[in-house]
């Protein structure tokens, strides 16, 4: 394909996002899966370009512009390349006009400024739309850390836990032996870190409540050296069935899962009441930590979304804590940089439960955020999370 033709290809796959994230169909990723399938005719390099054109469109604007030919335009405004593009072409965009509407706004929404804590600067706002590593969890019931490095020499250590390596961008892992062997998981190193805040330990009961796929289940029966009772719960029927798969690859025998409804979850777990040494709670959020992998859900959140998001954190909190025995814990997460969903939920939580007291992660990562921390893109090198590790006395 042309440059100019692979171009309108963009305009047109954008043009797509922008009215699924407007009407919350599918995501961006799977519209662009769609989308190359139906054009076959189209090369790899040819969907690389075009997914980097559309991708660097979505990364440009924090607000969703009104059409993707309005974003490229006032991208083509400061880049003589990609102008020269709008060549008029049969199979290129037509010639820009300077009257015609160009999408505006800086890299994240207008509205979401006034949530965002004050630690977050002009670097680290940056950094949410950069590039994303490629982390992954060294599964301790199959192998050791060393080991995989052998294998695996393009990998390099990360010291804040002893399970994480990350390889360069791209690299093809998705496919490899240790991956389909069950050695190895991709884990962004956030998500690692929160399993060890758990502290999770063999012979324990632990709650993953919102376990969705499991990855951070199967990290938590790693720690646990495979001994002891995970419970794994979700709503999500879909997400919770992959769960079972994974676990027989990781070799991680002592979890099991439970399909719950919404709003009837206390009802249904009333059996675990009190009986759980650990409960982790990665609730549903924003996701603004993860923009940097998920640039167009930006597109997606309003203050509507996010009040309604913040309620159901609160809700599960108030639940998942009657499953927590005398003197254990309760560790919080989300990944959201937000201080709503992250220290003012644990003080909201605080201020309406008795009998409960955070205790600091100690994980050599983050920054003080309230009662938990919050790790950075920037800063830490992870995806955005806040996580609070409470103790019920």
């Amino acid at each position: 394909m042309r440059p100019a033709a692979r171009l309108q290809a963009a305009i047109e796959l954008l043009d797509e996002i922008i009215i699924a994230a407007r009407d919350n169909g599918p995501s961006a990723d799977m519209l662009a899966a769609a989308f190359f399938k139906g054009r076959r005719y189209a090369g790899s390099k040819d969907r690389r370009a075009i997914r980097d054109l559309a991708w660097n469109a979505i990364r440009r604007f924090g607000e969703r512009p009104e059409t993707a030919r309005s974003a490229f335009a006032e991208m083509a405004d400061g880049d003589a390349e990609l102008a020269a593009l709008f060549d008029g072409s049969g199979y290129g965009p037509s010639l820009r006009t300077p009257g015609e509407l160009r999408a505006g706004g800086g890299v994240l929404p207008s509205w979401i400024n006034a949530y965002l804590p004050g630690l977050l600067d002009e670097t680290e706002i940056a950094a949410l739309l950069g590039r994303a590593p490629l982390d992954i969890r060294v599964n301790r019931l199959k192998a050791g850390r060393d080991q995989i490095r052998t294998a695996l020499p393009e990998a390099q250590l990360i010291k804040v836990s002893a399970d994480a390596l990350r390889l360069p961008a791209g690299y093809p892992i998705e496919k490899h032996p240790l991956m389909t062997g069950g050695q190895i998981d991709i884990q962004d190193l956030g998500s690692q870190l929160i399993a060890d805040v758990c502290r999770a330990d063999a012979g324990m009961t632990v709650m993953d409540f919102c376990a969705g796929a499991g990855g951070k289940t199967l990290s938590l029966a790693a720690h646990m050296n495979g001994e002891g009772r995970i419970i794994a719960s979700d709503v999500n029927r879909d997400r919770l069935a992959q769960l079972g798969p994974r676990a027989l690859r990781a070799g991680a025998t002592n979890i099991e899962t439970r399909l719950l409804n919404p709003r009837q979850e206390s009802e249904m777990l009333s059996d675990c009441r009190g009986q759980c040494d650990l409960v982790l709670i990665d609730a549903p959020c924003s996701g603004s930590g993860t923009w940097r992998r998920n640039p167009e859900t930006r597109w997606r959140l309003n203050p509507a979304r996010l009040n309604a998001v913040m309620a159901e954190q609160g809700r599960i909190m108030d639940i998942a804590s009657e499953m927590v025995r005398s003197g254990g814990h309760m560790v919080y997460a989300v990944c959201s940089l937000l201080p709503l969903e992250g220290a003012d939920q644990i003080a909201r939580f605080l201020n309406s439960h008795a009998g409960w007291q955070t205790e600091k992660p100690d994980i050599g990562a983050g920054r003080v955020s309230g009662g938990g921390l919050l790790l950075t893109p920037f800063h830490d090198g992870t995806d955005g999370f806040f996580m609070a590790r409470l103790q019920k006395l």
